[in-house]
């Protein structure tokens, strides 16, 4: 089994800029995944991992063994080494080199006859992304899209807030005008959440097929989604303020679609 101890070394500065940097993970097609069970879904979600690498006084050999084949390049690194590439404070002492995947439209499939997809338009802030996508995953939505994204899935940040969904969702990213006519070639009814021409979340039926569609809490949704919503939707507001954290309105739309879905 390989070693490498030194912070000098190579290859071990390229996995660095990969954590780092947004440019060097789409140059690359690979990026760093962190921890047993990110590494787990990640698996399950059918990622190629490049390279396995471990700390053995954190990650022992017999749990290796669940996350890796015969086939599979391992390298063990010393604490320096792995302090350098690891993200977290609290760690678990493995990490794996995954090809990135294409995420595009055309690889979405859907075995539900009636899809329930979240679209999140130009979401910015990691955490909120991540967010969203534990919520999806919680309510095992068909597909996530990301219109015009800001930053790329595979930031750690991204992976870390998700604990992993990122992985299990299946998920696409694109402009808004291919969205919208993605949708519309489905059959896909689009519900925006916007203030313009909205009536009450929970008056309309998401039995059919469905695409939540959010914005941001700072800009709201382009206007080509609401030229192109089948009804604009709301969630009545009580208090002072007229809008909630994204990924929390999300999950209250999203959870309404699956309740009329189950009691249908």
């Amino acid at each position: 089994m390989k070693q490498i101890t030194s912070i000098q070394n190579t290859y071990i500065k390229q996995l660095a800029q990969l954590k780092d940097k947004s440019r060097e993970r789409k140059k690359s097609g690979t990026f760093l995944i962190e921890g047993e069970r990110e590494i787990s879904l990640a698996l399950k979600g059918g990622y190629e991992f490049e390279t396995v690498l471990f700390y053995p006084e954190l990650f022992s050999i017999e749990q290796l063994n669940e996350l890796t084949t015969p086939q599979t390049n391992v390298i063990e690194v010393s604490k320096e080494v792995y302090q350098k590439l690891a993200y977290r404070d609290t760690t678990e002492g493995v990490l794996a080199v995954a090809k990135s995947k294409t995420n595009s439209l055309n690889d979405l499939t859907f075995e539900n006859k009636n899809p329930l997809i979240l679209v999140a338009e130009a979401p910015e802030k990691p955490g909120n992304i991540g967010a969203i996508l534990r919520t999806t995953d919680a309510a095992n939505a068909d597909a996530v899209i990301i219109a015009n994204p800001k930053t790329d899935l595979y930031n750690p940040n991204i992976i870390r807030s998700s604990v992993g969904c990122v992985f299990t969702n299946q998920i696409a990213t694109a402009s808004t005008t291919d969205i919208i006519n993605f949708l519309k070639a489905q059959n896909i009814n689009i519900y925006c959440a916007a203030l313009q021409a909205s009536v009450s979340y929970h008056t309309q039926d998401y039995t059919k097929p469905t695409a939540l569609v959010m914005g941001t809490e700072a800009t709201g949704l382009s206007n080509e989604w609401l030229e192109n919503s089948t009804q604009n939707i709301i969630i009545p507001m009580q208090g002072e303020i007229d809008s909630m954290n994204v990924s929390v309105a999300a999950g209250i739309l999203i959870f309404e679609a699956k309740r009329q879905r189950e009691f249908k």
